[in-house]
């Protein structure tokens, strides 16, 4: 409940901030965007969480020139409602994943930057726990990341249950990305990324991507994902026994404002 009320906390600052008349918003005052979009497969860490189905997604985001920002994003999920259907039980009919985040950017040399925060996954109204070996599926993870040119190295870990895992605090995910800009708006990021579940190894995995944008201007901008995982196919599957890790292409649409 502390995690809950912190995230909440959070939300109502960034709301708070948004309200600003942009008349105040100088070069060098805080600012608030917004986004919204759409994927063929919401992917994360590698794994669906659409039940390999499009989905609908959307965010705002708060910065501040001293470092600090804030923000909230949404996607529709699946994964809560099927993970009960495959357990036979009923585990919420979450259709949405909130996230609320917040941290702090800096510069420690020219070509060396961090960022530090925590980040709050909220499923409203899952019953995740009713799986037999389940947990809540609301999860608080804190992370740090270091950029150095156009790489970047990240360690997030969770201090609650992970993603309805029972007795998996303490659970972590390190990933390595790079950004390279390939001239006339397009942006190609590879990706590889590690989870590891505290305490059940079964479902621990490696996941990779490469990534191609492109950016259409006046806030639109586009992707292709291709996307795949080593993770065990009967761990992450749907009720209609469809593997959630499989290797795939990912499309996506996003407008931002």
């Amino acid at each position: 409940m502390k995690i809950t009320l912190a995230a909440l906390t959070a939300l109502s600052a960034l709301l708070a901030v948004s309200a600003f008349p942009l008349a105040a918003q100088a070069e060098d005052a805080p600012s608030t965007t917004f986004n919204i979009g759409a994927v063929t497969d919401y992917r994360y860490r590698g794994i669906s969480q659409s039940g390999l189905k499009p989905a609908l997604q959307g965010g705002a985001d708060y910065s501040n020139p001293n470092g600090i920002y804030l923000g909230v994003w949404a996607s529709t999920i699946k994964w809560i409602k099927d993970g009960g259907k495959l357990a036979g039980v009923d585990s919420g009919n979450t259709a949405v994943e909130i996230d609320l985040y917040g941290g702090y950017k800096g510069s420690i040399t020219k070509d060396l930057s961090f960022d530090i925060g925590g980040l709050y996954y909220l499923y409203p109204g899952n019953d995740y726990a009713k799986i037999p070996g389940a947990a809540n599926a609301n999860t608080f993870e804190l992370y740090g990341a270091l950029t150095y040119s156009v790489v970047t190295a990240k360690y997030s870990r969770a201090f609650t249950n992970t993603f309805g895992f029972a007795d998996s605090k303490g659970s972590y995910y390190l990933d390595l990305s790079a950004t390279f800009d390939l001239g006339n708006g397009f942006s190609l990021v590879p990706h590889v990324g590690r989870q590891e579940i505290a305490n059940f190894s079964p479902a621990n995995y490696t996941d990779y991507s490469l990534t191609l944008g492109k950016d259409l201007g006046n806030g639109f901008t586009v992707s292709a994902a291709a996307i795949g995982t080593n993770a065990s196919k009967t761990g992450y599957i749907t009720p209609d026994n469809k593997f959630t890790g499989k290797s795939a292409l990912v499309l996506g649409a996003k407008y931002s404002f």
